[in-house]
């Protein structure tokens, strides 16, 4: 079953203006230099002071204007033990891991129907998710290097799903997008290295859609997981006008990340990453998204270089954070 867990809750304290973005960073879709398993392991918990400085968030409008909005945590309570790992295991220096195990979704009754139909396209290159009627859920980077906004950014749009009748290949219904939120953890002014822990972010629809979206939820541990599968889709580069779909299992966790073998290439950054569970007595299908697939990354480890599928966990402070972003308030944000 879903466990439960208490949500804290995170409110806004104060919003100010800030100068409009340069939006002239460059697209990244393979980040280096980032803090990995080893890594984490040394870092200190986050003291609340922390948490509320990386929780703050930055929103930029439609108009080119940004504010950031600072938050108060309530309700938590700091976990002693730090980032604690589990298993490890030895890796290959590429991005599908032995045999390609990725499924390209042909069929239009699958692409355009749940759960297939939640995958979005964003203009910047990347993938996400729908998570309300108007709000999507993907990777901080694929909208921010850490220092500025990247190009495709000031115009950004979200393309649906819909398919064309000759070829049944996926096109697009192009939507803008009026406002995005990113979590000041990102930010490399916070910390020396970019974090991953907060590679995620929240547009804004302009105008809201009618397909049903996917509910969020809190990341279990490796060892709770239902049904021990990790599912994405996402339109991966190598595979030009294709949906493509793809489980596997979590090889490795801290407590913000998920480390995994899932085979995927660019593009793909930003999927939402979902659980699924046949609850008792019920015949459907329950499916939650608990991390945002981060991409192929490069950490340090020990002083060499090692590569992995990374995601990024949905913790209780990230649902309650990416709950509020769609709901404006924290009264719907109580149980995860």
């Amino acid at each position: 079953t879903w466990h439960l867990k208490k949500i804290p809750q995170i409110v806004s304290e104060r919003t100010f203006s800030l100068d409009s973005p340069k939006f002239e960073a460059k697209p990244n879709l393979e980040l280096n230099s980032v803090c990995g398993i080893e890594c984490q392991r040394k870092l200190p918990v986050p003291s609340l002071s922390d948490l509320k400085d990386l929780l703050s968030y930055e929103t930029v409008f439609e108009n080119g204007t940004r504010t950031l909005t600072e938050v108060n945590v309530l309700g938590l309570t700091l976990d002693p033990a730090g980032n604690t790992t589990t298993r490890r295991s030895s890796r290959k220096k590429r991005q599908i891991y032995g045999t390609d195990s990725r499924f390209s979704i042909y069929d239009k009754r699958f692409m355009t129907n749940f759960p297939f139909n939640t995958a979005v396209k964003i203009s910047t290159g990347c993938s996400g998710i729908l998570i309300s009627p108007k709000h999507v859920l993907t990777a901080a980077h694929c909208l921010h290097d850490g220092k500025d906004y990247v190009k495709g950014s000031r115009r950004l749009r979200v393309g649906l799903m819909k398919t064309k009748s000759r070829d049944g290949m996926p096109s697009f219904q192009w939507t803008r997008v009026k406002s995005t939120h990113i979590p000041k953890g990102w930010f490399k002014g916070v910390s020396e290295d970019i974090a991953l822990d907060y590679d995620y972010a929240v547009l804004e629809l302009k105008r809201p859609h009618k397909r049903k979206y996917m509910e969020l939820g809190i990341s279990p541990t490796i060892k709770m997981m239902p049904g021990s599968m990790i599912h994405f889709s996402g339109f991966d580069n190598d595979r030009f006008g294709q949906l493509v779909y793809r489980f596997c299992s979590i090889s490795d966790e801290s407590n913000d990340l998920f480390y995994q073998y899932c085979d995927a290439e660019p593009g793909s950054t930003g999927s939402g990453i979902y659980l699924r569970l046949k609850e008792p007595n019920k015949k459907k299908w329950k499916r939650k998204i608990i991390a945002v697939y981060s991409g192929h990354q490069w950490v340090d480890i020990n002083g060499e270089q090692q590569d992995y599928n990374v995601a990024v966990r949905i913790t209780p402070l990230k649902y309650a954070q990416i709950c509020f972003w769609i709901h404006g308030n924290d009264e719907n944000c109580t149980q995860g």
